[in-house]
């Protein structure tokens, strides 16, 4: 019996019946976004199997009148189950995204009015253009047309809008956003957790100055711009996400651009070497 039969039968017996995802609009899903295409054949019947437990736990609902179809759900399914693929068994690994049910999908950009901190202790409110943000405890939103960008492009950029916001929602699972989520038992074979956390913030807080640092530099002297997104620089949260979705969509340029990256994300998620394309 294959593996994806014992978890599909699995599941069944433990909840209500779990949505059968259609081999026609899986292979449609996979086919579109080349990181997913890319995955081994285990790698792909283990991320159908989380695809259809995500799909039987979320609700999703649309936007300004936008109906979000099976395309779309599944679309965002597999991606958002992309960095659970190694986290255990698909029951274990989903309870990661077990503190909401909610997803909203706009059909556009998104405005939103957030308070501004700045340096020098002031409030202030500014209007701001949003691909996607993530509640704590709460529902997870999505604009379409940032998921539904060229898949080629996304792939060349190492960007994915889904990833990164369910990144930030694993991020959240021992407090706020802040790029320093709870770590597995043995990190990187490091028998203590103090020492673990220490290696994870010292790492990636030097790995954020020096991209804060590429990015000024390319904005005022027009030194080449870094390639993962700008976006980054803005806080150690959006640095973990813009990361995690470079390290999933196109792992083998961030692991030139970040190989000290690449294995601390590697040792959060027990991800293997990338796979070849099957």
């Amino acid at each position: 019996m294959t593996w994806w039969r014992r978890t599909w039968l699995k599941l069944r017996a433990r909840v209500r019946p779990v949505p059968e995802i259609p081999s026609s609009l899986w292979l449609h899903v996979l086919q579109r976004h080349p990181f997913l295409q890319a995955l081994s054949l285990e790698e792909k019947s283990k991320l159908r199997a989380l695809s259809a437990l995500f799909l039987h736990n979320k609700r999703f609902s649309g936007a300004n009148g936008l109906v979000v179809d099976d395309r779309m759900a599944l679309t965002i399914a597999a991606q958002a189950c992309v960095p659970l693929l190694y986290r255990g068994d698909a029951s274990r690994a989903i309870a990661l995204y077990d503190d909401f049910v909610g997803i909203v999908v706009h059909p556009g950009t998104m405005v939103a009015t957030r308070d501004v901190h700045e340096d020098a202790g002031l409030v202030s409110q500014r209007r701001m253009m949003l691909e996607g943000e993530a509640m704590e405890r709460g529902p997870v939103t999505l604009s379409w047309a940032a998921i539904d960008q060229n898949p080629a492009m996304q792939a060349e950029r190492g960007t994915s809008v889904v990833i990164h916001e369910f990144c930030h929602k694993i991020d959240m699972r021992n407090g706020g956003a802040d790029g320093y989520p709870a770590l597995p038992a043995g990190f990187l074979g490091i028998p203590a957790a103090a020492e673990a956390r220490k290696a994870w913030e010292l790492t990636w807080t030097q790995a954020f100055e020096q991209f804060r640092q590429a990015i000024t530099k390319a904005e005022r002297f027009g030194e080449p711009a870094p390639w993962l997104d700008a976006y980054g620089a803005t806080a150690p949260a959006e640095f973990f996400a813009v990361a995690c979705e470079a390290f999933f969509v196109n792992r083998v340029r961030f692991g030139q651009e970040w190989p000290q990256l690449d294995r601390m994300l590697a040792g959060l998620f027990h991800w293997p070497e990338p796979s070849r394309p099957s």
